[in-house]
């Protein structure tokens, strides 16, 4: 019987094998490298006597080695992970349940790590190398995934996976982790339907895609919908007219750069009701003004800030990235053009929250004019908990939109 420490090398062994005998001459179909595994492994019982349980683990670790994600596969099908960050082959780290831990698995060498690299990126059209080592992508399931590799990555290959639920995360789901009320739920359900522009804001981690999905179900189905991404991750899935768009990177080959601006720019040809850019990060937020300003209300989308207020300042700044305007202009299109911002914030217990609700009053004396309508207020701590609740701060003042939408509800 095999030792489960020598279980290992007979891996590594069988693995460089397996890759060996595959002919790359043909497209092998998943059943062909199955069948090629288990006459490996048949062999090798002949000569070693392997346990049931370890056979079963050799098939499974060649078959993940060769057309999976080596040994990350069992931690990107863990539901309970959510985040998978491998900084070179032999630390792993995970959180898992909102905690981040270190995982005992670990890549054999960094070129396995640098395949299972270019596996994931070529299965999106992409390209990372040492010319251009920085690269974003998403795996089959929707994950994504950011690698980096040499020379900017200094301890090895670096990847990062954000891994998402199959079943997207609804208001319902966010209702019951505490993320906000059921009250202020169907309030901006309200708003969504009347067509108000809401941009969502929050630090790294804050939640920020995930809240997007479920503020676009509130979405009337009979819409046209365009969704604008980086890496595509929104799942609208009761939506049946959307076109989802994805930006590209320039390759080797000649292909061109496409970037959102460009993606915003053909969307605006497309005859859309709404248009829903994943995250503005720079100059595309001059596009996606122009495009809150000129007929597309109800649009959303969402960016990295602090606070509400830190919000508006970036998307100065990123306006100031794609065109050189005087900053009265710029301001006066913010204020004209973004009706809400919702500032999501992940606390010091891990949760997420809504933490403020803030509508934009307008341009005075040469700045923007907000207000908080909602904001989230800490009461203490319990148990490692932190305890608080969103309350009413304020009251919206621009019912314009909801009027034309026929809603004349005394709770706004």
């Amino acid at each position: 019987m095999v030792r489960e420490e020598d279980l290992e090398k007979v891996r590594v062994e069988l693995t460089e094998k397996l890759k060996a005998g595959i002919d790359y001459s043909r497209d092998m179909s998943d059943e062909d490298v199955r069948e090629l595994i288990d006459s490996l492994i048949f062999r090798e019982t002949r000569k070693r006597l392997l346990s049931l349980p370890q056979r079963e683990y050799l098939s499974r670790e060649l078959f993940h080695s060769v057309r999976k994600l080596d040994v990350l596969q069992d931690l990107v099908d863990d539901p309970e992970i959510t985040e998978i960050m491998i900084n070179g082959p032999d630390h792993i780290f995970v959180e898992k349940a909102g905690k981040l831990m270190r995982s005992p698995v670990r890549f054999d060498s960094s070129e396995k790590l640098e395949d299972v690299i270019q596996r994931i990126v070529s299965s999106c059209n992409r390209v990372v190398n040492e010319s251009s080592p920085i690269v974003d992508a998403r795996l089959k399931n929707g994950s994504r995934v950011n690698a980096v590799l040499a020379p900017i990555a200094l301890n090895g290959p670096i990847l990062t996976i954000r891994r998402f639920p199959e079943k997207p995360i609804g208001m319902e789901d966010l209702i019951a982790f505490g993320s906000l009320t059921d009250r202020i739920a169907r309030w901006l359900s309200v708003l969504v339907k009347a067509r108000y522009n809401i941009f969502i804001s929050g630090g790294t981690g804050s939640g920020k895609t995930t809240f997007l999905n479920a503020l676009s179900n509130f979405i009337p189905s009979d819409e046209r919908i365009i969704t604008i991404e980086d890496s595509a991750e929104l799942q609208i899935l009761r939506i049946p007219n959307i076109v989802r768009m994805e930006t590209r990177n320039a390759n080797v080959e000649g292909c061109s750069e496409i970037t959102i601006r460009d993606l915003i720019r053909s969307s605006l040809r497309m005859r859309p009701d709404r248009i829903i850019v994943g995250e503005v990060r720079g100059g595309e937020a001059i596009d996606m003004m122009q495009c809150l300003n000129t007929g597309h209300d109800g649009s959303m989308s969402t960016g990295h800030a602090n606070s509400s207020r830190d919000m508006l300042a970036r998307l100065e700044n990123m306006i100031l990235m794609g065109m050189e305007l005087p900053l009265p202009a710029i301001r006066q299109q913010i204020a004209s053009g973004i009706d809400l911002i919702v500032h999501l914030g992940r606390i010091r217990d891990r949760s997420r929250k809504v933490l403020d609700i803030s509508e934009i009053d307008g341009y005075e004396n040469g700045d923007i004019v907000t207000h908080s309508i909602f904001r989230f207020e800490e009461t203490g701590e319990e148990n490692g908990k932190v305890l608080g609740s969103i309350v009413r701060t304020g009251e919206l003042v621009h019912r314009e939109k909801l009027k034309a939408a026929g809603v004349y509800d005394e709770g706004f």
